[in-house]
């Protein structure tokens, strides 16, 4: 068994690799290429835009300039192209760029690829399948623990766009109130988004940040925040877009359109909180009845160990241990989504 398990493991990762190399190689000496010409492009615009007119010989200026110029001094020079991450399988990541995975792991906040969770989805969905049939010897248990395995990845992903969603709509008032006052102060919309993503921490800053850049370099403004909307899916966002939308072909004041949607906001955040004060109980007994069983077998295990190890060395009691996990994780959840208010 371990021999076999081992050369199976070897096999897909040889695999693995040579597909990679195959698909990535060309990619990347494709786009080091393209850089290293975009980069003495730049530099010698740049050079002939910024060059000083030369000194009479043996000036004072003449004598000033001797040496290494501003054009010698600057070895790199910044780059308007937009960068992706690459991830093991480019191809993969270019055909899954407008899906929901790529939506998912952009609003997550996550420095990865499609390709790559997919990677680590496939080898997490291995890895525990392997581990479980090596533990239980029970032919059901090797599937569950496999999806289990592949889907911990997205779990991951959502539960940290789950709380990127949660700070973002904290910070969204404030964004809000400052771009207020930057009109108020008489700067421009775009400047004042400029303001924000300069002043405020991320969430909200690098996404001000993304839109400020987009429509800097030549996305029209109302599709710079339609992007900002869809990126981050909060009705409040969707609410600050189509109002500056709206007042854009209608007219109207901004700042306070702006100042009382910052108002409606923070009610609707009051209100959220004394709902989440009143659903504690609730949420308190999912942990206990989700806590209880496990902590009552480490205390069996702890005072009678002869009689756990039953439960875990005969096979019906595998299956009463496996079928209790599911439904304590079905119960869970279930608990979780009658407690759950939307407001």
């Amino acid at each position: 068994m371990p021999i076999e398990l081992v050369a199976f493991v070897a096999t897909v990762a040889a695999i693995l690799t040579a597909y990679a190399a195959m698909t990535r190689l060309p990619g990347i000496i494709a786009a080091r290429r393209l850089d290293r010409r975009l980069r003495d492009v730049t530099i010698r615009d740049t050079a002939r835009v910024d060059a000083p007119a030369r000194p009479v010989p043996g000036s004072r200026d003449d004598r000033m300039t001797d040496g290494d110029g501003p054009a010698s001094s600057q070895t790199a020079a910044e780059t308007v192209v937009k960068r992706r991450a690459e991830g093991p399988l480019p191809s993969l990541d270019r055909r899954l760029a407008a899906s929901t995975l790529s939506r998912l792991i952009e609003q997550s906040g996550v420095p990865t690829t499609p390709s790559a969770i997919l990677v680590i989805c496939f080898g997490g969905g291995l890895a525990a399948g392997l581990a479980a049939s090596v533990m239980v010897r029970q032919a059901f248990v090797a599937p569950i623990a496999a999806l289990f395995g592949a889907c911990a990845p997205i779990v991951f992903l959502m539960r940290r766009r789950t709380i990127r969603v949660k700070r973002f709509e904290e910070q969204f008032p404030e964004a809000l109130d400052l771009l207020s006052r930057a009109i108020r102060a008489g700067h421009a919309f775009q400047t004042a988004m400029g303001m924000v993503a300069d002043e405020l921490p991320a969430p909200v800053g690098p996404e001000f940040r993304k839109t400020f850049d987009q429509q800097n370099y030549g996305l029209p403004l109302p599709d710079a925040l339609r992007e900002l909307a869809d990126r981050n899916p909060i009705l409040d966002v969707r609410f600050f877009v189509t109002a500056v939308l709206i007042q854009r072909e209608s007219g109207g004041n901004l700042a306070e359109i702006l100042d009382n949607l910052a108002g409606v906001v923070r009610e609707r955040f009051k209100i959220r909180r004394q709902v989440r004060v009143h659903t504690a109980h609730g949420r308190f007994t999912g942990y206990v009845l989700l806590a209880l069983p496990a902590s009552l077998a480490v205390a069996l295990t702890i005072i009678n160990p002869e009689l756990m190890r039953l439960l875990f060395q005969e096979r019906m009691g595998q299956m009463l241990v496996t079928a209790a996990i599911v439904l304590q994780t079905i119960g869970f959840f279930w608990i979780r989504q009658v407690i759950k208010i939307e407001v």
